[in-house]
C-alpha cells in the first residue's frame, strides 16, 4: 500500500527536525565539506555527527564520496538549499512581526491597574 503524499511530507520534515541536520545542510548549501570540516564547524561529537549524516543519507538529502582517506558530503539537490532559504525568509517575517508587536506594546506604556 502506497503512503499518502502528506504522510511522506511529514516524514521529510521530521528528517529536517534536528538542529545538527539543519546546520549540516546549511553548510553543504554553500559547498561540499569533508567530515573533518563539518566537525570543525559544528560543536558535536564525531559519533553524533556520523549518526546525523546517516539520517540525511538514508533520506537521500546528502551523498558521500571518498577522497583518499577523507569522506566528503554534498547535497543531492540544489532544491534543499532553496528550501532552507525559504524557511529563513518565513522565519524572518514571523520574527519581524513579533518585533513590531513587542515595540507596539512597549510604546503603549504600562497597563492600567485592574479595577478594584
Amino acid at each position: 500500500m502506497k503512503a499518502p503524499l502528506y504522510q511522506l511530507k511529514a516524514e521529510f520534515f521530521k528528517t529536517l527536525g534536528h538542529p545538527v541536520r539543519i546546520r549540516v545542510l546549511e553548510l553543504l548549501s554553500v559547498r561540499e565539506h569533508a567530515v573533518s570540516e563539518l566537525l570543525a564547524e559544528i560543536d558535536v561529537e564525531a559519533a553524533h555527527l556520523s549518526q546525523q549524516l546517516a539520517v540525511l543519507r538514508r533520506s537521500n538529502l546528502v551523498v558521500a564520496r571518498r577522497e583518499g582517506s577523507a569522506v566528503c558530503y554534498s547535497l543531492t539537490s540544489p532544491q534543499v538549499a532553496e528550501l532552507l532559504a525559504v524557511a529563513r525568509a518565513i522565519l524572518s517575517g514571523v520574527l519581524a512581526g513579533q518585533a513590531e508587536l513587542l515595540a507596539d506594546l512597549h510604546a503603549a506604556g504600562p497597563a492600567a491597574p485592574p479595577p478594584s
